[in-house]
């Protein structure tokens, strides 16, 4: 790809573009877009033409630009999270139905929790993940016991931190975020009080392919709910997926 004058490549800049777009961000104009990717406006203009004609991007009948649904076919075929999503997804639904809260599978992605799929029950109480959302790898149930079985590269570039709070009881300390996720290595799960929200606890468990842990499982309790039958019922959804991501292969 070319380079532009300060260096960076085609590539670069339209993974810019694209990452300006969030979960709170879904429709932005091509100034947004440019000023928020750090282009210059007729350098966000053509991109975002090209991606728009290429079915990658879309523009509503006022202008204003979204992702499109080729990125989000593109991104489908041949994905392994696709192929996990879909051995998952049945135990998931069993685990909602059984324990009536919120349900969540997510895998580590540029040291960060990267939620594939969140299935809810109407009287489920609070909770801020979304499909395609992130959290902090270290602040979360999910992300923690991606964590703790990481790469210990991975792990060690998360301890150097800075590691933000997302509550006021997320494990922000290093030596005693290191002393934790030794703890779950060993138990083989975690169970998080109030490391996202005050009222709730997250609860998860490691899912494996092929002895490498590749997501985690979990669900978010009340504070105060016993995690024993929860336990129970994510370690037996655990077991299942991965039966099922072996007949995937």
């Amino acid at each position: 790809m070319a380079n532009s004058r300060s260096g960076d490549s085609m590539t670069d800049r339209i993974v810019r573009v694209l990452e300006t777009f969030s979960d709170d961000r879904t429709m932005q104009t091509a100034t947004e877009i440019a000023g928020r990717a750090e282009l210059p406006l007729s350098t966000a203009h053509r991109i975002v033409g090209d991606l728009v004609a290429a079915g990658l991007l879309e523009r509503d009948e006022d202008g204003r630009i979204r992702l499109g649904m080729r990125l989000w076919e593109l991104a489908l075929r041949g994905s392994s999270a696709l192929r996990l999503r879909q051995a998952a997804l049945p135990h998931m639904e069993r685990v909602q139905s059984q324990i009536r809260e919120h349900t969540q599978l997510a895998v580590l992605e540029h040291d960060e929790a990267l939620f594939l799929e969140r299935l809810s029950h109407p009287d489920a109480g609070a909770n801020i993940t979304r499909i395609a959302g992130r959290l902090p790898v270290h602040a979360s149930s999910s992300g923690l016991i991606l964590l703790a079985y990481a790469d210990p590269t991975v792990r060690e570039r998360v301890l150097a931190g800075p590691l933000r709070a997302v509550s006021r009881e997320t494990v922000t300390d290093a030596v005693a975020l290191r002393a934790l996720l030794t703890s779950i290595r060993r138990r083989g799960y975690v169970a998080a009080p109030g490391s996202i929200e005050s009222v709730s606890t997250g609860v998860a468990v490691p899912v494996r392919d092929r002895g490498e842990v590749v997501a985690a499982l979990s669900v978010v309790l009340p504070r105060d709910a016993d995690p024993t039958a929860a336990l129970d019922v994510l370690r037996d959804a655990a077991r299942n997926t991965e039966r099922d991501l072996r007949a995937l292969r």
